[in-house]
């Protein structure tokens, strides 16, 4: 049972944004940081990744853990109510996320995906980043 009226849903879920999330800022603001630019959100890319390196033809995604269903991580729990709804939801996000990385490597494109709960651990994220982006032997 939702504890919260339809209006105040409604209101709550428009709040979500797919852009310029707390993790996306947290990632953009370590890779500028490390001294790399990139553009953000090219929607000519499969998937629109959030961070686009097109010199290195590197992009790396941003997943929220429940948005795109994380493997075992606690914030990919489902919700309690409207499953009908939600499961199907969630597991179509889990595999355009997957057709989408497909389809960059199909064009020559490595890509790399950073969970929101991997930035627990900030360091971690960034020596992950820093490999990924320095890495020549990526296509």
């Amino acid at each position: 049972m939702d504890t919260l009226t339809p209006a105040e849903r409604g209101e709550r879920m428009s709040r979500i944004r797919a852009r310029d999330t707390s993790p996306e800022m947290t990632v953009r603001s370590f890779v500028h940081a490390l001294g790399f630019r990139y553009r953000l959100h090219d929607r000519r890319l499969p998937g629109c990744p959030d961070l686009v390196f097109a010199a290195r033809r590197k992009v790396i995604f941003v997943h929220g853990c429940f948005w795109h269903r994380h493997n075992r991580c606690e914030l990919a729990r489902l919700p309690k109510s409207r499953l009908e709804f939600w499961l199907p939801k969630l597991e179509a996000n889990k595999r355009r996320d997957a057709r989408c990385r497909r389809a960059l490597t199909a064009l020559g494109w490595s890509s790399l995906v950073i969970w929101e709960c991997e930035l627990r651990d900030p360091l971690r994220v960034m020596f992950k980043t820093l490999m990924f982006l320095e890495d020549e032997t990526c296509p």
